[in-house]
């Protein structure tokens, strides 16, 4: 009967202390969270990924770094409509586009500039309706238009931001 008891009364102990440990385990997904308004944690390329999560944002960045040469920069901006962690793709000195990580998309900022705008213009029938909506609503300042495109899956939109970025290198 006594070692039934104790059995018992081990058991109970190994469980509780099981639970403990458990309970004070960071898991992988807790240290691949990152927040975005966080200045002092520098994102990587993975945490970035696991927090669009969304295939299209890998295939962008493969897009990206095939046609342009070019690597994902991570910044940080204090910027009160953007506030925190956003991408730069810089072809040189030039961006080609600021890019805010959202859940289960991103946002694509592409500039058309004096530079871009005629060639840009030109093609404008050609892009979607809802690049050229984008364009259209988007206010001029200093012969620029900031335009922000939110990407969430492969199709025509997507094709087009590609095409723009084209128009941005050249």
């Amino acid at each position: 009967m006594k070692n039934n008891y104790f059995n018992y009364r081990a058991n109970k102990l190994k469980l509780f202390a099981f639970y403990n440990i458990i309970n004070n385990i960071k898991f992988e997904s807790e240290f691949n969270m990152f927040n975005k308004e966080d200045f002092n944690h520098i994102p990587t390329e993975y945490e970035m990924s696991n927090y669009i999560n969304n295939e299209l944002w890998n295939k962008f960045c493969k897009f990206i770094k095939s046609n342009y040469n070019v690597s994902p920069r991570f910044e940080f901006s204090k910027c009160s409509l953007e506030y925190g962690w956003n991408v730069k793709l810089k072809k040189g000195s030039k961006t080609l586009c600021t890019v805010y990580p959202r859940e289960n998309y991103f946002c694509v900022m592409i500039v058309i500039g004096k530079k871009e705008k005629e060639q840009f213009e030109n093609m404008l029938d050609e892009f979607c309706i809802e690049i050229q909506e984008t364009y259209k609503a988007t206010k001029e300042c200093n012969n620029q238009k900031w335009m922000m495109i939110d990407l969430e899956d492969e199709g025509k939109k997507y094709e087009d931001v590609q095409k723009v970025l084209d128009i941005r290198v050249n």
